[in-house]
């Protein structure tokens, strides 16, 4: 890794400073940069997250900070990686956090800016956000009788370390008014829907009314499979969380067919959803060793604590565009 000058790292510099000092090269790297001290300007400076993905190729890495600071920008982080499963066509992926004055970078411009950079490195991704200025995400969860993953993702969410607008709770059970859960979707005014879907009636139509207008959707232990169709005609993103380390145990009762081969590790899988059941993309997974010591009980109990933790840490990380994905079932995560 070519390492930086002082200079490159305490100043705002020009894009030929930044082609003269950056060179990038076709290999894994991680870099930090700290925010400049001598640009302090009297407007409030933003946060923003840019995600990248392009063929690979020498200078993007530089072309990206010449992006950022020409505006008067500064970078704070950047996380690049090549992957080379293809030789002949490398892929480049990068995400890059800045601060930058919106007096001096409007919203506008800068989305122009990435855009020219897509076209310029002919681009498959180039995606801006800035939370503080945005709407959170918009989402819905899906769940069945199960509760644990929804009720932490709802606290989690309260205490404002889930960055998504929650719309709506749909769910195949009835749940009865005085309950902790309807309790708490009641106090935060976030409509619950009972849509009674089975292997019979899957009742598709009706969900896809409910959740059309959210960005992606969040499966809490949702024990339905959807449909092809359904996945089509929704056409975003869609999280799930598994118990075990997938592919194992798929189906029904997880935990009792991992406790009946007597593992001694367990996990939890955050995955996207797609056609093949619980084939999709790994997010995240998360790891806890059992012994024979462990009952069925106390099994379940650790096992639904690392599906809360995963499923959440999923969720942020979507949110945080640290999640790309390629080749059809892999990701490439920026933690």
């Amino acid at each position: 890794m070519q390492k930086l000058g002082a200079s490159y790292l305490l100043r705002s510099f020009t894009a030929r400073n930044v082609l003269s000092h950056v060179h990038h090269r076709s290999n894994s790297m991680h870099t930090n940069f700290p925010a400049a001290p001598f640009f302090i300007s009297p407007h409030r400076q933003l946060h923003g997250i840019h995600a990248f993905e392009c063929p690979d190729q020498v200078g993007i890495t530089a072309k990206i900070a010449a992006c950022i600071s020409r505006r008067g920008a500064s970078i704070l982080d950047v996380d690049v990686h090549v992957n080379r499963d293809n030789v002949h066509e490398p892929a480049f992926f990068a995400r890059t956090q800045f601060v930058f004055d919106p007096s001096q970078w409007p919203r506008d411009v800068m989305d122009e800016d990435f855009m020219k950079l897509k076209k310029d490195f002919s681009a498959k991704r180039s995606i801006v956000r800035v939370p503080e200025s945005e709407p959170p995400l918009k989402i819905a969860i899906l769940v069945s009788r199960k509760d644990p993953c929804l009720v932490d993702s709802l606290h989690l969410w309260q205490e404002g370390k889930v960055p998504v607008h929650i719309m709506c709770v749909v769910s195949n059970h009835v749940r009865e008014e005085n309950t902790h859960v309807m309790r708490f979707l009641a106090r935060h005014k976030i409509p619950y829907h009972f849509v009674p879907a089975n292997k019979h009636n899957r009742h598709e139509k009706e969900i896809l009314n409910l959740v059309s207008q959210m960005d992606f959707l969040v499966l809490a232990h949702y024990m339905q499979i959807l449909s092809p169709e359904f996945l089509k005609v929704y056409g975003r993103d869609i999280i799930n969380i598994h118990h075990g380390l997938l592919p194992s145990f798929k189906g029904a009762n997880p935990y009792k067919q991992a406790y009946e081969a007597g593992v001694k590790l367990i996990g939890a899988t955050s995955h996207f959803v797609i056609e093949e059941l619980d084939g999709g993309p790994i997010i995240e997974q998360m790891v806890e060793r059992v012994s024979h010591r462990d009952t069925l009980e106390s099994f379940a109990m650790k096992s639904e604590y690392l599906e809360k933790a995963c499923l959440v840490k999923a969720i942020r990380y979507y949110c945080e565009l640290r999640i790309i994905r390629y080749g059809g079932k892999k990701t490439i995560v920026f933690d």
